[in-house]
């Protein structure tokens, strides 16, 4: 996921390591395993056909039989296509692109009053910080539609739940934050969080309505800890109270109901003027440094001075449940899943426990696995959470395109008193060190996965990478990125051991020959992944603002950031959805009969090599979007989508 790209900032900090192990990187296992030759000429569909051959599956290793090009435009014989819209073109406009017989209706932009009677929003970003608080939060990101009612009722009512990843700077303030002040702080602090909201259909159109349920999670709602890590651990007893979830990434929502936050780069918060002050190993572990992400709340909040406060940097890296359908609710950060940049929590049952994936979206960081250890429901029924009881485990990836899920559990392996663990507190404070003790495999830049519904095979995005030792991924470096796939063995998503392959490589073949896609397909750093129920996989991107639309970085074919289907099983992909510029496509849902999907515009108009920089005299130099306001500035926001018909999404 994209995190605060200043103005002036043009380097993503995922981007930059802090893996220091020397554990093996991907990109030897990927060479030791098949050779870089055979790799790249399985392209999409290849690759596929021989991931399904090894699960025992199709087992072609001819890209024509599995569908003509590299990016697949055929079908299995007798198979339907899943498949049914015209691609749309790359682009560069300031708007949103989808195909013939499709629309696309701004729904709750960024400061869209929560209830009717709440602060209007003010184009010039003078609403106040106690406003903001009662408005929709900035940066939509994650998102989950929850219905409110059964059958037919539930695909026109429910509950959407979005996630509020950072602010623009430049936009949230009407003078920008060249000086900060606790006002400004507050305000950032309201833009961030999780939004729950009801929306409801009407006249063929989406809205959101007034709602006992609509509320916000900010950055100072009281919060409550769980698990292995307790609100009274030493490690968590900082200068205030507990509260606040920050940087809220992708999100997860679990089999009874709840939704789940993800907090990503929570480190770029905290900040020192003390020239005495270096980080500790674990803090510099996970990116804690002086400056931060430019944010400089510090300098008007001590909450955020790590000098001086530094156990406030334990009670983020969490995620965090939140139960839509009870606005009294406190939020419940779930320690025993660990403590990382949470890219998202996938969410799956087998054998009625709960398995959760993770990736830790910084390059040369590790995809993470949670395992109930016993049937979800027993918990519910004994009221206590299953998200207390279970085991945390890490990838590695082997040569023979097998690999292994190695538990992070105090006591096993290296993670023993004598190695300087403590306790399993220890471990999950320590997540990621506890990861690189095991021998985890480095990924490049791990972020979301999702779960094929059809056979239970498990995809995961790699954004890109530098080609520093670590990067999940044949080509070094690796500017496009990439989709891996694996099998959990015997189909069982608790298993501890799994077979791997590469679904697709990202990329423009105008640049790299190894790519197998084409102007209909092309595309670049997948970020947003989500299967659908009929089996489809949706991808969305989020190539830099550093690099997009840029010939001199191999991007000027790709256009903005878009979303794209895919057919598992043909290996075929379409481009579905291109947003305006400056921003990410990301999060994405339908209703339960899948004629309605929600997806969100990121950061529009944020500043771009390619197009400009905004600045607070001029919020618009590179979007406009949505309101094309000649006096305002682009707002993040959640879109609908509908076939004019009211059909299937996809189809």
């Amino acid at each position: 996921m994209s995190i605060d790209h200043d103005s002036h900032i043009h380097t993503d900090p995922d981007d930059i390591s802090s893996n220091t192990s020397g554990n093996r990187p991907f990109h030897e296992v990927m060479a030791a395993r098949a050779g870089r030759r055979e790799v790249v000429r399985g392209g999409t569909v290849v690759a596929a056909a021989a991931f399904l051959g090894l699960a025992g599956a199709v087992g072609t290793t001819d890209p024509a039989a599995a569908g003509g090009k590299g990016g697949g435009h055929g079908h299995w014989p007798g198979k339907k296509p899943l498949i049914g819209f015209t691609s749309v073109a790359p682009s560069t406009e300031d708007r949103i692109t989808v195909p013939p017989g499709y629309t696309a209706q701004v729904l709750i932009p960024w400061g869209t009053p929560l209830h009717r009677k709440g602060p209007a929003w003010r184009s010039d970003a003078s609403n106040t910080a106690a406003e903001q608080a009662q408005q929709v939060g900035s940066h939509h990101d994650g998102m989950h539609f929850f219905p409110l009612g059964k059958g037919p009722l539930g695909n026109r009512r429910g509950l959407l739940v979005l996630n509020h990843e950072y602010i623009d700077r430049t936009m949230h303030y009407t003078d920008g934050d060249a000086v900060m002040t606790m006002e400004k702080v507050d305000k950032g602090l309201a833009g961030h969080g999780v939004t729950v909201i009801e929306v409801e259909q009407a006249g063929g159109k989406w809205r959101h309505v007034d709602s006992k349920f609509n509320r916000r999670v900010t950055g100072t709602t009281p919060v409550a800890f769980s698990g292995p890590v307790s609100a009274r651990h030493p490690a968590l007893q900082a200068n205030n109270p507990a509260m606040g979830t920050l940087n809220n990434c992708s999100h997860g929502f679990t089999p009874w109901g709840t939704y789940v936050a993800c907090e990503e780069n929570w480190n770029g918060y905290f900040g020192t003027e003390d020239p005495a002050w270096t980080p500790t190993v674990e803090q510099a572990r996970y990116g804690v440094n002086a400056a931060g992400f430019g944010y400089r709340w510090h300098l008007a909040d001590p909450r955020f001075d790590v000098a001086g406060n530094p156990n406030e940097l334990n009670r983020f890296g969490w995620l965090v449940e939140i139960d839509p359908m009870n606005p009294r609710s406190t939020p419940v950060k779930r320690t025993a899943l660990g403590r990382f940049k949470h890219e998202g929590a996938t969410f799956w049952e087998s054998r009625g426990r709960v398995v959760v994936y993770s990736g830790d979206d910084q390059d040369g960081d590790y995809l993470y696995k949670f395992v109930g250890d016993r049937p979800w429901r027993m918990y519910r029924a004994l009221g206590r959470s299953p998200l207390d009881h279970g085991t945390l485990y890490v990838a590695r990836f082997d040569d023979d395109g097998r690999g292994r899920w190695l538990p992070l559990a105090f006591g096993r392996g290296p993670l023993t008193r004598a190695n300087g663990w403590r306790d399993q507190a220890d471990v999950l404070l320590r997540t990621r060190q506890a990861a690189d003790a095991v021998g985890a495999t480095p990924l490049d830049r791990p972020e979301w996965v999702s779960v094929n519904p059809k056979n239970n095979d498990v995809y995961l995005t790699l954004t890109n990478g530098s080609g520093r030792p670590g990067e999940v991924n044949p080509r070094t470096p690796n500017p496009y990125g990439h989709i891996v796939r694996w099998r959990e063995r015997g189909g069982d998503n608790t298993a501890t051991s799994f077979d791997w392959d590469i679904f697709v490589l990202a990329g423009d073949p105008a640049y790299d020959p190894q790519v197998r896609l084409d102007e209909s397909n092309i595309f670049g750093s997948p970020d947003g992944i989500w299967f659908d129920g009929d089996g489809r996989l949706w991808i969305q991107t989020d190539i830099s603002n550093s690099t997009q639309n840029r010939a001199d970085r191999g991007h000027e074919n790709l256009g903005n950031n878009a979303m794209l289907a895919a057919d598992p099983t043909t290996g075929e992909i379409r481009r579905f959805l291109v947003g305006p510029r400056g921003a990410e496509i990301t999060g994405v849902v339908t209703t339960p009969d899948q004629r309605t999907m929600f997806i969100n515009v990121q950061h529009p108009g944020e500043s771009t090599t390619f197009w400009g920089t905004p600045t607070p005299e001029n919020p618009r130099a590179v979007s406009n979007w949505p309101d094309f306001d000649p006096a305002g500035r682009p707002r993040s926001a959640t879109v609908v989508i509908r076939k004019v018909d009211g059909g299937v999404i996809g189809t």
